[in-house]
């Protein structure tokens, strides 16, 4: 449906604004560097279970009904700022312990992977994106714009999986560097806990 120029052309655009300083990719980084590149890729990987839900919703037109409609615009963009400053309360008490430095089983994986999920569907914001975004790759001439949409959006989740998978790696090395240092946790958990404030406010105070 899409031609291999397109879709390279696609693929680089997408890439470029994955790595974009970004919520999602702030997200994982802070959770890599406190708490080890598993916490990260788990959480990566719920980032990118939400986007299949923007992707779809794009395709149907959903996406558009929560652009045209005031309301949910607002109750969704505050429970996730609201989320956002639940988990920022929950870095300051974690005070100067490194999660990867505790039980595993107490901050597990599938938490870590639900609250990426619940981060990216809170945010209205993506579904207006992939609103916007996916159509200019859409070849209305091919048919089925939907199938189109989706097929784009998938291509566009494998790509911000894998720069989240090197992302959290990355900081993950960073982070485990970082634990030999005494008293070091108070200080990565309070910029984590700051982190998470700032784009928690930036999202209650954004507009469609």
């Amino acid at each position: 449906m899409i031609e291999p120029a397109q879709l390279l052309y696609f693929i680089a655009a997408s890439a470029a604004l994955t790595l974009l300083p970004g919520p999602d990719i702030i997200f994982v980084l802070t959770q890599s560097i406190s708490s080890g590149k598993g916490a990260g890729i788990a959480t990566a990987c719920g980032l990118c279970t939400g986007l299949l839900f923007h992707t779809t919703a794009a395709a149907l037109g959903v996406s558009a009904i929560i652009y045209k409609s005031a309301f949910a615009f607002t109750v969704l963009k505050y429970a996730g700022a609201v989320c956002l400053l639940y988990l920022a309360l929950r870095a300051i008490q974690e005070g100067d312990r490194f999660i990867s430095s505790v039980s595993v089983r107490e901050y597990g994986a599938p938490l870590l992977y639900k609250r990426g999920v619940f981060m990216n569907l809170l945010n209205p914001k993506v579904s207006i994106f992939f609103l916007a975004f996916l159509p200019q790759f859409v070849n209305a001439g091919a048919g089925n714009v939907p199938l189109q949409m989706v097929f784009l959006g998938c291509v566009f989740l494998i790509q911000a999986l894998a720069i989240f998978f090197l992302v959290s790696v990355f900081a993950g090395h960073i982070g485990t560097r970082l634990m030999g240092r005494p008293g070091i946790g108070k200080y990565v958990n309070r910029t984590k806990a700051g982190v998470f404030m700032i784009i928690g406010l930036e999202l209650a105070l954004s507009q469609r």
